[in-house]
Order: structure tokens, then C-alpha cells, then sequence
């Protein structure tokens, strides 16, 4: 089993930057691909980005140039530094991990069996 909680988010203005955290517990984080997903209100969840255990790395078109997810292992932690929010951004953030080995990455919700509970982000205009 592995739980998940986020912290990090906020309200920001637009143009504005925050960095999302998301703490783990279990002994095997870096065999599990992190990833991050937002749901708008009204809206279906989408994928983020994804980070593999040996840090490669995958982002929605959307996000790409100014979100960058990172980890750190030893510390059972990945994060999600924002930048250039837009209000569109608005959304629940949540972080979600996958099982497998040291080079998984995924971008399908399916793909994640372990979630947090969400941290939510507003971006005003």
C-alpha cells in the first residue's frame, strides 16, 4: 500500500507560481511512477505529468514549458512546480502513483492505483 497526501496549493494570481508537494509512505517509492492529475469543476480529471523512478518524464501538451515535476527518493516526496499559471489551471490537484519498475511512466488515470486526497489551486485573472 502506498498513501499519498499533497500540500502546496493555494490561491494565486495569474503570471504567479506554486509548488505542490506530495509526501508518500512505503519503502519501495522509486518503483512507482508519480504522477499528477487536476479536475476542473465540471470538468473530467486530465493528466499533468508523470515522473518515472529514475526521473524521466512526461507532460500534457497544456502544461508543458511551465509546469516541471520533479522527486526525490530519498525523501518518498515528488513535486510540481508551477509557473505562468493561467486562470485555467484552476482545478484539484491531485498526485497518484503506479507500480512498476524504475523506468515507468504512464499517462492514463488507470495506470494509477494509489491516490491522494487532492489540494486545490485557484488562479485568479
Amino acid at each position: 500500500q502506498v498513501q499519498l497526501v499533497e500540500s502546496g496549493g493555494g490561491l494565486v494570481q495569474a503570471g504567479g507560481s506554486l509548488r505542490l508537494s506530495c509526501a508518500a509512505s512505503g519503502r519501495t517509492f522509486s518503483t512507482y511512477a508519480m504522477g499528477w492529475f487536476r479536475q476542473a469543476p465540471g470538468k473530467e480529471r486530465e493528466f499533468v505529468a508523470c515522473i518515472s523512478g529514475n526521473g524521466g518524464n512526461t507532460y500534457a501538451d497544456s502544461v508543458k514549458g511551465r509546469f516541471t515535476i520533479s522527486r526525490d527518493n530519498a525523501k518518498n516526496r515528488a513535486y510540481l512546480q508551477m509557473s505562468s499559471l493561467k486562470p485555467e489551471d484552476t482545478a484539484v490537484y491531485s498526485c497518484a502513483a503506479a507500480a512498476g519498475s524504475i523506468w515507468y511512466l504512464s499517462t492514463r488515470e488507470g495506470d494509477f492505483g494509489f491516490w491522494g486526497q487532492g489540494t486545490q489551486v485557484i488562479v485568479s485573472s
